[in-house]
């Protein structure tokens, strides 16, 4: 009798918490509305002053001691809720930047301001937000910029403080809470900023709210994530655009030039051919039977990129992210399409991208890859050529180099681990646990400068379009985080 009576109550508990999260949802929405009006393109600082005086009043209502932290950039957001002497810290990473906007694009007449929308037989058809009176649809959506990367779960961690406190209950560590506000222009204030403000950041453990679930839609804790380098190649030709009739044939035309030097980079596998390009990196038997224990679905991955046979750097998916990557992201010379011109271009550029794991250096690889030009017979320039250096060179190539943002990866087997996982699957979820991805969060600075484990916990719907048009969040995915925000806000950490 007492067996039955104990799992009626925790049934009824239960119902109790899901309502919970239910009631939260409205309000939310609601919040996320008001938060996503104010635009958040990080290159107009009003605007971004205008996201913090806003964050300061939410923050404040919810109890945080607010700080505004300069940098060499636009400021940092700081909150943090009264101290617990003697217990452990968590610091929360975020940021509320955005992606600049091109409305031309978007299927609404105003990308900061969100439109709640349902799914039709092909298309998301919008519907009134008088809609949230009655039983709200978990599959309904919201549109609009930064709903997924990073405002929405910036408001499910508000939901959730506030569900704490409608419940009684208060967080049993330090909380501490960071938003970037250039995490979209690569945070480059952030490692001064981080180092100033030591102090005043430190904590046992970061939590980083960034990024999608895995396309399972499951449960998803990532581990690590790569780092990021560019350089930019140019070769030349004429001095000035020459009409191909007249020298065709004569003039060296820069666009071949180029392209030959890029073939020579990889194999026909995608396999990078520079020397020393994948030194330091070795995957053993376990930590492939982790790689493998992501349910990708190689077939589907294949199917969604529409390609027949993918690059043999790893063997499947996740290995493939293990190894720095090597990617021309864009090509330019002379003019195509309807502006097209016959003529011998004078330049021809090569921006390229390098994706960067823990075991690589980024600066090394740069120097790799330029050594490996020079070997093929380039004079190597960092400005454009002089008159003098093109009179004494056949071949030369303009080599500029951006900054490096450095990968990251946490131990799996960690105590903390265990206990955000026990955390996270109360409802005996199945846990995906990634042990790098493929994109790059600025947050390396907290883990040199602090040196604590760093964890990254998505919140957002797989598909949810970041970085592009029609940006969106599911309202099943605002849920999600406040219960999984509630959730390891309220145990106990020891």
């Amino acid at each position: 009798m007492k067996k039955l009576l104990l799992i009626t109550l925790i049934g009824i508990n239960s119902i109790v918490f899901s309502q919970d999260f239910d009631n939260k949802l409205k309000p939310a929405l609601e919040e996320l509305k008001e938060f996503i009006a104010i635009p958040n393109d990080a290159l107009y600082a009003e605007d971004i002053q205008k996201n913090i005086t806003w964050l300061e009043s939410k923050f404040s209502q919810r109890g945080f001691k607010t700080s505004i932290l300069p940098t060499e950039g636009q400021p940092l957001f700081f909150a943090e809720l009264p101290k617990i002497e003697g217990a452990k810290t968590i610091l929360f990473y975020m940021h509320f930047d955005g992606q600049a906007v091109d409305p031309s694009k978007w299927n609404q007449e105003d990308p900061y301001k969100v439109v709640l929308k349902e799914k039709t037989i092909d298309s998301w058809s919008a519907i009134d937000w008088s809609n949230l009176g009655g039983k709200i649809n978990e599959d309904w959506r919201v549109f609009g910029r930064s709903t997924s990367d990073d405002k929405g779960p910036i408001i499910m961690l508000l939901q959730a403080i506030d569900l704490l406190k409608e419940n009684g209950k208060s967080a049993p560590y330090n909380v501490k809470v960071i938003l970037d506000s250039e995490e979209e222009k690569s945070s480059k204030p952030l490692p001064k900023a981080v180092k100033e403000n030591r102090e005043l950041l430190k904590a046992d453990y970061l939590l980083i709210t960034d990024g999608p679930l895995h396309v399972s839609d499951n449960p998803t804790l990532v581990f690590g994530c790569r780092g990021i380098t560019t350089i930019s190649l140019t070769t030349y030709g004429p001095i000035k655009p020459q009409h191909s009739g007249h020298y065709g044939n004569y003039a060296p035309n820069p666009g071949f030039i180029l392209s030959k030097l890029l073939s020579t980079f990889k194999d026909d596998t995608g396999k990078v051919m520079i020397d020393g390009y994948y030194d330091g990196i070795s995957l053993d038997s376990k930590t492939r039977d982790i790689l493998k224990s992501v349910p990708d679905n190689q077939e589907q991955i294949l199917k969604n990129l529409v390609v027949k046979t993918p690059d043999k750097v790893g063997d499947f998916y996740q290995e493939a992210l293990q190894f720095p990557s090597l990617n021309v992201r864009g090509l330019s010379s002379g003019w195509t399409g309807k502006k097209a011109r016959t003529i011998v271009p004078a330049t021809a550029t090569a921006d390229i991208d390098i994706r960067l794991v823990p075991e690589t250096d980024g600066t090394k690889l740069k120097t790799l890859i330029k050594n490996y030009i020079e070997k093929q017979g380039f004079y190597v320039t960092d400005k454009e050529p002089t008159l003098e250096e093109r009179m004494l060179h056949d071949k030369i190539i303009t080599f500029k180099s951006g900054s490096v943002t450095d990968a990251f990866r946490t131990d799996m087997t960690i105590p903390f681990v265990s206990w955000l996982e026990k955390a996270m699957t109360k409802d005996n979820d199945t846990l995906v646990k990634i042990r790098i991805m493929g994109g790059t969060v600025p947050i390396a600075p907290f883990i040199n400068e602090l040196d604590i484990p760093a964890i990254i916990i998505p919140m957002v719907n797989p598909d949810n379009n970041q970085h592009s048009p029609n940006e969106n969040l599911k309202i099943k995915n605002i849920k999600y985080g406040i219960k999984t925000f509630y959730n390891i806000l309220s145990a106990p950490l020891n």
